[in-house]
């Protein structure tokens, strides 16, 4: 959020605070939350990369339409295994899945020691 916006909520009375806060998340569930959205993105950005749809990738993963829009979108019924082995079969390699992952860290920043 926009500092200047941030300052008029506050004085308009309103508390704000992150997501993190708002859930009373754990430093270590922010970040695995983070990386599980790093390779939802990483997973939908390889599928555009290489012209597929999400019905020909469901396809390939013999799955359907809907989990790979779920599996796109970070939702929470799907798992990590299933979103690195999905990253796999597009051709990822293990440095790739690093890199994505290192992604989300650079995102949620330093963690708390």
């Amino acid at each position: 959020m926009k500092k200047t916006k941030r300052e008029k909520l506050e004085a308009a009375g309103w508390a704000v605070g992150s997501v993190k806060e708002f859930l009373g998340l754990s430093e270590a569930d922010t970040v695995l939350i983070e990386m599980k959205l790093a390779l939802s993105r990483s997973l939908r950005d390889r599928r555009k990369k290489y012209g597929l749809s999400q019905v020909q990738l469901a396809e390939r993963l013999h799955s359907s339409q809907s989990r790979v829009a779920k599996m796109e979108a970070g939702d929470p019924s799907v798992s990590m295994d299933l979103l690195v082995s999905s990253l796999l079969l597009l051709g990822a390699s293990s440095a790739d899945l690093a890199n994505a992952i290192r992604g989300a860290k650079k995102r949620t920043g330093p963690r708390a020691a």
